[in-house]
């Protein structure tokens, strides 16, 4: 079964007090477009991250975010209670020296005083949390699959419905191929009967007739079209992964037997037929865009 490029997954893990986010968003793309961003923490297992993302995804524009949320209880920047002390001796020996009144708000000039809010030591990322941030990415590259696997089956049923509707209307066209020669060979004989003084070989004009049909001859074209939506079929059947590319230039090949049948019907029945079957198979190029 074949994969879609979009997907979505997300994902939060608990640790001690705090709880590890992931988030994957991925979208249609050419090749791999990865783009990350990585709470500073986790920030030197960039290269293991996008590597192990690269490998998972293959392709698509994806977008992944890691970040951290802590407890606020346990988060708050702590107060250097034995600073604080050490600048209130100070302040009251300095005022005792010199007569200057003690300031009236005590705590309001203290937590101003420097280093007296004191800034958390640097935290340095331990192989235990590491192995539960690694248990957060992989569920949401899980959802994430789970996701492109779903929108895949719905590209699958799609495409069928949208090749069984080429065949259909390639087999519709039959009726009309098989009364074109007589209709063109008597719109000919009535014209030159409309050429009263004009004598011609009758023999001559059966060669040209012969040559002027096989012209327009879309045998060639139906067959070649028909090979090309068996190929489609099979090829969607071969796996999940690496298809997209495949289908697009199996695509780009029925364009060229549509337009090449297109070209050679010269009854407005036939044309109208080939319109349609044009639009059903740019519906297939539009969505060939989102197969991995």
């Amino acid at each position: 079964m074949i994969l879609s490029m979009t997907g979505y997954g997300k994902s939060v893990v608990a640790y001690k007090e705090k709880k590890i986010h992931v988030e994957i968003k991925s979208l249609n793309s050419k090749a791999l477009d990865l783009s990350v961003r990585i709470t500073p923490i986790y920030r030197e297992k960039e290269m293991e991250i996008r590597h192990h993302l690269a490998k998972e995804l293959e392709r698509g524009k994806v977008d992944f975010y890691i970040w951290v949320e802590k407890d606020v209880a346990n988060d708050a920047t702590p107060i250097n209670a034995a600073l604080v002390e050490n600048y209130y001796n100070q302040i009251k020996e300095i005022s005792a020296k010199t007569g200057i009144a003690e300031p009236a708000d005590w705590f309001g000039l203290l937590v101003r005083m420097p280093d007296v809010m004191t800034q958390p030591e640097i935290e340095e990322l331990n192989e235990d949390e590491w192995h539960m941030a690694q248990q957060a990415i992989d569920e949401a590259l899980g959802l994430l699959n789970d996701f492109r696997k779903q929108e895949g089956e719905a590209l699958f049923n799609k495409f069928n419905e949208k090749i069984n509707n080429i065949e259909n209307l390639l087999a519709s066209i039959a009726p009309f191929e098989e009364h074109r020669v007589e209709k063109i060979k008597e719109r000919i004989e009535e014209g030159l009967k409309q050429l009263t003084s004009v004598d011609y070989d009758r023999n001559r004009l059966e060669q040209e007739l012969i040559y002027y049909i096989e012209k327009l001859d879309i045998s060639e074209e139906k067959q070649r079209l028909l090979n090309h939506l068996k190929y489609f079929r099979e090829t969607m059947q071969e796996g999940a992964h690496g298809v997209g590319k495949k289908l697009g230039f199996i695509a780009q090949e029925m364009g060229r037997e549509i337009n090449t049948t297109g070209a050679k019907s010269n009854q407005a029945e036939m044309q109208n037929i080939v319109i349609r079957m044009k639009d059903e198979l740019e519906q297939i190029k539009e969505q060939v865009l989102n197969v991995m």
